[in-house]
């Protein structure tokens, strides 16, 4: 039985044949599922060369970055990082900034979760900073905005991000789908706090979501209109309830276990 990591270095090539052969065409892929290619409508409209990510540029960072994710957990992993990627490029083409940029921003922005938590946004700066590869493509000054708007992705940071790339990969690791939200709340309770009983965890699950996702909470969106804003208005709804937001606590929490469980 293939590895995780076997089964991710696998897809990669399959992936990278679709990119070279739709290449060809002028056609624009997106890599967003851990297993699978997803093609992005709006991506596939794109046909100015300079929109596109870099295949060189891609094919290093998903043989030599993504692959790093696999040790992260199920909140962190690369199930993650890839959301974060795929929103990254779209937010990247409504800005209109570099596609090249925000790619590798959001490909490192978690990498730093191989130290720790606390200051993973610090360490993977550095780990993009310290990454001489990334010359091939990027100048000093395009390096130096990278490892900025990693360090700025935190929601938890006290600062504005400083520069757009900071705030697109900010926007993009919000993932505030709802049920996102609360699964990962959960799967990163059971990650890190295993030895919680149920009712524990569903303190921790409360108190966290109060503190960053209500509306006291610390949470900030960077980018105007982004379909963030309305999926976070029904996360505050579910907040504001305390059963349905048992009941979401509740139905995750037993999933993730049972998962945990068959494994």
């Amino acid at each position: 039985m293939k590895t995780e990591g076997q089964k991710f270095f696998f897809e990669r090539e399959s992936a990278l044949v679709f990119f070279n052969c739709f290449r060809l065409f002028n056609y624009n892929l997106l890599l967003v599922s851990r297993y699978s290619i997803t093609f992005a409508e709006n991506y596939l409209q794109l046909s100015p060369m300079e929109t596109n990510v870099s295949l060189d540029l891609m094919q290093f960072v998903e043989t030599n970055i993504l692959p790093k994710y696999v040790d992260f957990g199920r909140s962190h992993g690369l199930a993650h990082v890839q959301r974060v990627i795929e929103r990254s490029l779209k937010l990247a083409r409504q800005t209109g900034v570099d596609m090249n940029m925000a790619y590798t921003v959001a490909a490192y922005h978690d990498i730093g979760m191989s130290g720790p938590r606390a200051i993973h946004h610090i360490t993977g700066g550095k780990i993009l900073a310290a990454d001489q590869r990334l010359r091939r493509w990027f100048s000093a000054d395009q390096m130096r905005v990278m490892r900025e708007a990693i360090e700025d992705h935190r929601a938890s940071l006290s600062h504005a991000p400083r520069s757009i790339y900071g705030k697109i990969v900010a926007e993009a690791d919000r993932d505030l789908l709802p049920e996102v939200v609360f699964r990962r709340t959960v799967q990163f309770g059971l990650e890190n706090y295993p030895e919680k009983t149920r009712e524990e965890h569903w303190q921790r699950f409360h108190e966290h979501m109060l503190s960053k996702y209500s509306t006291h909470g610390y949470i900030t969106l960077w980018i105007p209109n982004s379909p963030n804003e309305q999926y976070l208005k029904q996360i505050r709804s579910t907040i504001a309830d305390v059963n349905a937001l048992k009941a979401e606590f509740d139905k995750y929490y037993d999933e993730e276990t049972q998962a945990k469980a068959e494994h």
